[in-house]
């Protein structure tokens, strides 16, 4: 998969490795139950986008992954923000839930385009 995203344009590539630098930094407030959640949702996310692709290729179905797993797990993280506090876990937090907010109005739309038969690489 990481062969396509390199053919991507460039600011969709820095959009996506943003999107593995936010999720991944959350090995770092594992101290926080919402940093354990957004691991366990990011391990998700990887696990499922990589079924995804042996199964559909490089299509819009892709953003599946992130519709299952980031749905709830922003939810969550919108419900919690009050405790966010200051500092470096209360601004990773706030970027983490518009990052992943931001990339699920893309998903939620790509997978539209995915069922209502757009099939071709994304």
């Amino acid at each position: 998969m990481f062969e396509y995203i390199t053919r991507e344009p460039f600011w969709l590539q820095a959009w996506i490795y943003w999107m593995v630098f936010i999720n991944t930094a959350s090995i770092l407030f594992l101290r926080r139950a919402e940093g354990r959640y957004t691991l366990l949702a990011w391990v998700l996310v990887l696990i499922t986008m990589q079924r995804l692709f042996d199964s559909f290729g490089y299509t819009r179905i892709l953003g599946l992954a992130r519709v299952i797993w980031w749905t709830p797990l922003v939810i969550y993280l919108l419900r919690r923000r009050a405790g966010f506090g200051e500092g470096a876990f209360g601004g990773w937090a706030r970027w983490l839930v518009i990052t992943n907010a931001v990339s699920l109005a893309f998903d939620y739309v790509d997978v539209a385009r995915w069922a209502l038969g757009e099939r071709g690489p994304a």
